[in-house]
């Protein structure tokens, strides 16, 4: 895959890339890998920010979490991206294979059970795909998310700096995958919750959480319609946005309106299918 400067600008202001080129020639990007198309690295700015690129993805589907609220891309992003351009790292998505093709099954089994008994990110997705029975609750999942915003700025109420809620739109998107929509409206609806009732506390970054709100309302309005087919949790999908309208952040309340109003529109569709 070519990766081409011009490529690189179109993702970002003529402002942003010059500073990308900057960090780049001063060398601030400190590790870079790459497996298939999917790069991680690095970059040091006025802390150490991680970095993830999709060579193949459009528009490179770039993610940052630095605080950065503008439009385009990042400079650390950019910097990333720069550093591929002719020169990408070497692939080791090839050595991956093979040592899954060489590794005994035991050991196998018994280097994820210990990995997923750690980490509760690798574990949630395990059971998404593997364990159907397996789903937690909104309060559950909620109390998670929330504690994001505790840890963001421990000495504050106030939250500066973007949060990274990328763990749960992956596991919403592992439920997705295996047609689990109930399930992925439990995720969507958790951070809906958290990020309304938290959203008074932002200062800064707004973008960033503006636009996790609306990804998420988006994911839970499709996921409600496809998941829903009995009355009762119709009607509860529906009335937790109109709940939301009244109860919610004032200035979301449109948001939660025109969700609500297209969510019933889905399952009168789904109704005379």
């Amino acid at each position: 895959m070519d990766i081409t400067e011009d490529a690189v600008r179109d993702i970002c202001t003529d402002a942003v890339f010059e500073r990308g080129e900057t960090y780049l020639a001063e060398s601030r990007i400190r590790d870079i890998d790459r497996v298939d198309t999917t790069v991680t690295a690095v970059v040091s700015g006025s802390r150490q920010y991680d970095v993830r690129v999709d060579l193949a993805g459009e528009g490179f589907d770039p993610w940052c979490d630095c605080p950065y609220d503008g439009p385009g891309a990042c400079k650390h992003v950019v910097a990333v991206l720069l550093r591929c351009v002719g020169d990408a790292p070497s692939d080791e998505g090839n050595r991956l294979e093979a040592a899954l093709n060489v590794a005994d099954a035991d050991d196998l089994r018994a280097f994820l059970r210990e990995t997923l008994a750690t980490n509760t990110t690798l574990r949630d997705r395990f059971f998404a795909r593997f364990d159907e029975s397996s789903t937690r609750s909104v309060d559950e999942l909620r109390a998670e998310i929330d504690r994001q915003f505790e840890r963001t700025n421990p000495e504050y109420y106030v939250v500066f700096e973007p949060i990274d809620f990328s763990e749960w739109f992956d596991l919403a998107d592992e439920y997705r995958d295996q047609d689990r929509d109930a399930s992925a409206t439990t995720v969507y609806r958790a951070l809906v919750e958290s990020l309304d009732d938290n959203m008074e506390r932002v200062d800064g970054a707004y973008d960033h959480f503006s636009q996790a709100f609306a990804q998420a309302l988006d994911g839970y309005v499709d996921c409600a319609a496809a998941a829903t087919s009995e009355t009762d949790r119709a009607t509860d999908a529906v009335g937790f946005l109109d709940e939301r309208v009244t109860a919610g952040t004032p200035y979301l309340a449109d948001q939660f309106g025109r969700a609500a109003a297209e969510l019933r529109e889905k399952l009168a569709e789904e109704a005379c299918e």
